[in-house]
């Protein structure tokens, strides 16, 4: 299966090639939609959706609660359908929730908040837990001012210039998030705000599906990412995931697959997913950054070509890129001043680029003057030049 096959894939897999209807759509196709920074999530879904629409994405997020925000794989927070969104967690919990425990007791620890900081969060822990079904919606800084346990102040990254201080009951619902009790509802604000409320995980949404065990879940989770994201090596899932090579051999071994040859050697694909994607028109698609494609494997060459470097930032984040039957060929950026602005790094022929050019005029009449910042992220060279 050559790489010309695997991007055909993409376009048409990640609902590129063909936009979808709804939200939901896009998340099934995706299988997780970056969600670290909402602007960028909200223009993920957006690029995907036959009419792009902020009250679909809120729609599906907040009142039908078909999609769900779980801080999963690697540590970051992901849109995700709902009857997927307990598997993630269950699957991750090893290599999320547990570090998470571990480093707030040593946040305890360091500040002196208690002799034993481990029968003090569980404490905590047990306080919070009483009071998330008494609050409902709510915010950290609500949660805080109920208990004086959870005010207890703690500080963060000391002795650097991120040093800062915050509240137990503010990290305790990052811990909470990762361990399936606390979900991520409306925040205050317009659609790229970051000031996150929260509410119980239990009764939040009737599509939530909870998973046999941790090992059923992990293959579950695999057998969507791959039929999304594959064929692909196995080390592409194990990074997507944040798993161990042990818990990766062992999902993808709890799974029918079978090992074909691509253009740059072996890669695993589901045994009944062998056969060859029909053609499709000409596409195009600007991408946030963070996007859940441009992020979606390991070993990006075969799509993102000699690009990496002017398009995703020091610590391997992707910037805004642009994209061309299943080829990354440049970069774009937000402006101060609300316009969008394109730079191709190879030239995709040209109706690509009346395609591209039509594209972003949509992209910024849909953002209609909404400025995104770079956040969860560095600026890219080509948005940092763009910019400029």
């Amino acid at each position: 299966m050559d790489d010309a096959e695997r991007r055909r894939r993409v376009g048409a897999r990640h609902a590129l090639a063909a936009p979808v209807a709804s939200t939901e759509d896009a998340a099934r196709a995706l299988v997780a939609v970056h969600s670290t920074d909402p602007a960028s999530m909200t223009l993920a879904v957006a690029a995907r959706l036959q009419r792009p629409d902020v009250g679909d994405v809120e729609r599906a997020l907040y009142t039908d609660r078909t999609v769900v925000r779980v801080l999963a794989m690697r540590r970051t927070v992901f849109a995700v359908p709902a009857d997927l969104a307990l598997s993630c967690l269950a699957a991750t919990a090893q290599s999320v929730a547990g570090p998470e425990r571990r480093k707030l007791v040593g946040l305890l620890r360091d500040a002196r908040v208690a002799e034993d900081p481990e029968a003090w969060l569980d404490a905590a822990h047990r306080a919070a837990l009483a009071l998330i079904e008494q609050l409902g919606t709510f915010s950290a800084g609500e949660l805080a001012a109920a208990d004086p346990l959870l005010a207890t102040q703690i500080e963060i990254s000391p002795g650097t210039k991120y040093a800062t201080r915050q509240s137990v009951a503010s990290r305790l619902m990052t811990l909470m998030s990762a361990e399936g009790h606390v979900v991520r509802a409306r925040p205050d604000g317009a659609w790229g705000s970051t000031r996150f409320r929260w509410a119980a995980m239990a009764g939040w949404s009737d599509h939530l599906v909870e998973p046999q065990d941790a090992q059923s879940a992990a293959a579950e989770v695999a057998r969507r990412w791959l039929f999304a994201y594959g064929p692909a090596r196995p080390e592409d899932l194990q990074w997507w995931t944040g798993w161990t090579k042990r818990t990766t051999t062992a999902a993808l071994a709890a799974l029918p697959t079978v090992e074909i040859q691509g253009d740059e050697g072996p890669l695993i694909a589901l045994a009944d997913d062998l056969g060859p994607t029909p053609g499709s028109a000409p596409w195009v698609a600007l991408l946030p950054a963070l996007d859940s494609t441009t992020m979606g494997w390991k070993h990006r060459d075969w799509y993102l070509g000699p690009h990496r470097a002017s398009l995703y930032d020091v610590n391997g984040n992707a910037g805004p890129t642009v994209w061309a039957d299943g080829r990354v060929v440049g970069g774009w950026a937000i402006r101060d001043d609300g316009t969008v602005a394109v730079r191709l790094l190879q030239d995709p022929g040209s109706a690509a680029r009346d395609a591209i050019d039509d594209a972003a005029h949509r992209l910024e009449t849909f953002l209609d003057g909404t400025v995104v910042k770079a956040r969860a992220r560095g600026w890219s060279p080509v948005e940092r030049e763009l910019r400029s």
